[in-house]
């Protein structure tokens, strides 16, 4: 694409200066101006034959004309919950998809895999595997942490690392090869987000209990950070080892400090963590509690005693448009799910890794990574499906794709340049429902 853009803007200059030669003309310059003329069609012919030529050599050279994309998903693990709406996002993109002729032809191939979590193997595994099938383009992690155990062995076998999930900071300038991508926003907007909420519900004081991993640290480092920049006290500010036995001692050192409020940052072990903050007297029933993506859940506190939940406030990235729609064709699709989380953004992961191959006319890990910021938001002809989109490429118009969660635009380091943070608020422990969101340009860490 770039060397095509390239070419036609040499051909519209040359085109400009034949213009500009014949206006130059008098009757005395008639030869000269024609023998100029003359010149620069041959000229452009050449580059025009050239331009072929390279675009038949780049066709020839693509080793891979079918797009192979795998997926390292938490089937298991301590982010179980958000396996099932990611894995459906994905599935239905593909049959998207193929039901718009596929990529370059042909139907993808998938390869469905695990991610496990950061206190197993499963997700090298999963990536060794998948290498070996060829897989230009993998979907995951939805953790961090297993992300970063694994991003080396995929970038440098020059294949595409897109997650829909990872927040954490210190992967925006991760050295990657340009060839990893999310499409949900750093935490340094999460983190603004709740400390923002805090201090608008007139919260003043704060304690911050976090999971220690890259995850966890990053989002209690930024909501740190924020809320006591707008004036706020950070009474605790405590990791803890989420494969502890107990949280007595921390949960203690909460209580101690006298908080208004606790932001809890986690995953599965968050439920055994809010069980000790009930006993001790600073659960969601004594204080104002705030999760985050990584512990909101319709599902993993249905066991607490009845409306224990309610009031509990938690964040997490959304999309810029009303997404119940999508989550009532996600829930029509797979009936058996319960939480919708990352759902949207696995089904616009596939959808732009599609894409790109698409425009790249080649499905090789590198040409997909160098044609995704183009399709994601290059000022090109908005479209909103694959199948409105891929007929735009066909017809040689640049694209700009705007999925189901909004606008995908890229900055220089394969993040969001802009992202959607939804509030919500349990009814009880089983419903939640948004309260309201911000939208804004993602800060740098």
């Amino acid at each position: 694409m770039k060397r095509t853009m390239v070419l036609k803007t040499v051909a519209v200059l040359g085109a400009a200066s034949l213009a500009l030669a014949a206006c130059s003309s008098d009757s005395g310059d008639t030869e000269t101006s024609a023998a100029t003329e003359e010149t620069s069609a041959e000229a452009t012919a050449e580059e025009t034959a050239d331009a072929a030529a390279e675009e038949t050599a780049d066709a020839a050279a693509c080793q891979n004309p079918t797009l192979i994309l795998g997926t390292m998903l938490p089937a298991t693990g301590d982010l179980a919950f958000l396996g099932p709406p990611e894995f459906a996002g994905v599935e239905m993109a593909l049959a998207d998809i193929d039901a718009a002729g596929g990529v370059l032809g042909a139907p993808v191939t998938y390869i469905e895999g695990d991610s496990g979590d950061t206190t197993t193997d499963i997700a090298s595994q999963t990536v060794d595997s998948q290498l070996a099938q060829g897989v230009q383009a993998i979907i995951g992690a939805a953790s961090s942490g297993v992300s970063l155990t694994v991003i080396d062995k995929i970038t440098s076998n020059g294949v595409v690392q897109f997650s829909p999930a990872n927040t954490a900071p210190i992967l925006t300038t991760y050295p990657d090869n340009g060839l990893y991508f999310r499409n949900s926003p750093s935490d340094v907007l999460q983190g603004a987000v709740i400390a923002a909420q805090a201090v608008d519900s007139g919260i003043t004081s704060m304690a911050v209990i976090a999971r220690q991993d890259p995850y966890g640290e990053g989002l209690a480092a930024a909501t740190v950070k924020d809320f006591e920049a707008a004036g706020g006290t950070v009474t605790s500010n405590l990791l803890y080892d989420p494969a502890a036995p107990s949280f007595e001692a921390e949960v203690a050192e909460i209580k101690a400090s006298k908080p208004e409020a606790v932001a809890v940052i986690g995953f599965e072990e968050s439920v055994k963590l809010l069980q000790e903050m009930i006993k001790q007297g600073v659960g969601p029933q004594d204080i104002q509690i705030y999760l985050v993506d990584g512990n909101l859940s319709a599902t993993a506190f249905e066991n607490f005693p009845a409306n224990t939940m309610k009031g509990v406030v938690g964040t997490i990235p959304t999309g810029s448009i009303d997404l119940q729609a999508f989550y009532d064709k996600m829930a029509a699709f797979d009936p058996s799910l319960t939480d919708y989380t990352y759902g949207p953004q696995s089904y616009d992961a596939a959808t732009l890794i599609a894409l790109a191959a698409q425009q790249a006319g080649c499905a090789d890990g590198t040409a997909i990574a160098a044609a995704l910021a183009e399709v994601a938001g290059n000022g090109g002809e908005k479209c909103t499906t694959y199948a409105d989109c891929a007929a735009l490429i066909a017809a040689g118009t640049e694209i700009d794709y705007d999925g189901v969660t909004g606008p995908s635009d890229f900055n220089e380091y394969g993040d969001l340049l802009e992202g959607t943070i939804s509030i919500n608020e349990y009814s009880s422990n089983t419903e939640f429902a948004e309260i309201g969101s911000v939208t804004a340009v993602v800060p740098l860490p």
